[in-house]
């Protein structure tokens, strides 16, 4: 068997001998080589849209491509069979983006955060904003208290965003989320308000965004994510009033990757359940 790994992250390839596969790295920008089209384990990491393309067509033996991004939106775009297991990096960036996000505040002295996605960064995000003196609330699909935070599903959004000092987005891409934060609910934040996005870009209307900052109908926005990446010149996020662009690099640092793909591998030699299945 064989497994493929990506050179676009330093790994500790040592850590992944001892079972019965052969390890192989591979360029992410280039076309996968034609000895390693027989391989049955892909692991990717910032591929290229034309490489994952290319592996779709070209790795008819493949079964399992194990993510190292939080939410492998390129992967499932890339027109893999639905037979090809797709595990993700969900808790490999928890740290990174939640110290990054947190960078992103101007104030957080008695302010109320609300976290729009809570989950695993989330919880990593929170006890740090809690001892800078924030109060903190969540939404997600499913209400609940989480760590002692109150969460809420989206349908109280209405009632939370005219309370909200500074709006978190830690949203996933998909159909569902796609402008979520659109003109009626940025209108719905008081002036003062600050959004910051570390999820993906496709939360947010990114038109209205820039019209509310123009119009002051919020404080600012603190952007890491975009709805096309690396943001274009000519959008108007560049010239928009109080606004923070950072280049999607909150979650350029995965931590931990080896030991999740040894345990990943583990359970697929095993025959046993994967860990962040999508």
């Amino acid at each position: 068997m064989k497994l493929l790994y990506p050179t676009s992250l330093v790994l500790d390839a040592k850590s992944l001998e001892g079972f019965s596969v052969s390890l192989h790295p591979y360029d992410v920008t280039a076309p996968i080589p034609d000895e390693h089209a027989d391989a049955e384990i892909l692991v990717t990491w910032t591929n290229t849209a034309a490489n994952l393309s290319d592996a779709a067509k070209r790795l008819p033996k493949l079964r399992w491509i194990q993510s190292l991004a939080a939410g492998p939106n390129d992967v499932l775009a890339a027109g893999f069979s639905s037979s090809v297991l797709v595990t993700t990096g969900s808790g490999l960036h928890d740290h990174t983006v939640a110290e990054h996000a947190l960078a992103l505040f101007t104030t957080l002295r008695d302010a109320n955060v609300l976290i729009w996605g809570y989950g695993n960064i989330a919880k990593t995000l929170t006890p740090h904003l809690r001892g800078l003196g924030a109060t903190v609330r969540g939404v997600a699909r499913t209400a609940g208290v989480r760590d002692g935070i109150e969460v809420y599903g989206d349908d109280k959004l209405a009632e939370l965003l005219p309370q909200t000092d500074a709006l978190v987005m830690i949203l996933p891409g998909s159909d569902s989320t796609r402008h979520v934060l659109n003109a009626e609910r940025l209108k719905q934040l008081p002036n003062h308000a600050w959004v910051v996005n570390v999820g993906r870009g496709t939360a947010i209307d990114e038109d209205a965004l820039v019209a509310a900052l123009q119009d002051g109908e919020i404080g600012g926005a603190a952007l890491d994510v975009f709805e096309k990446e690396p943001l274009p010149e000519s959008s108007t996020l560049w010239k928009a009033p109080n606004c923070i662009i950072s280049p999607h690099a909150a979650g350029g640092r995965p931590q931990g990757a080896e030991e999740l793909i040894a345990s990943n591998l583990r359970r697929f030699l095993a025959g046993q359940d994967l860990k962040n299945i999508v």
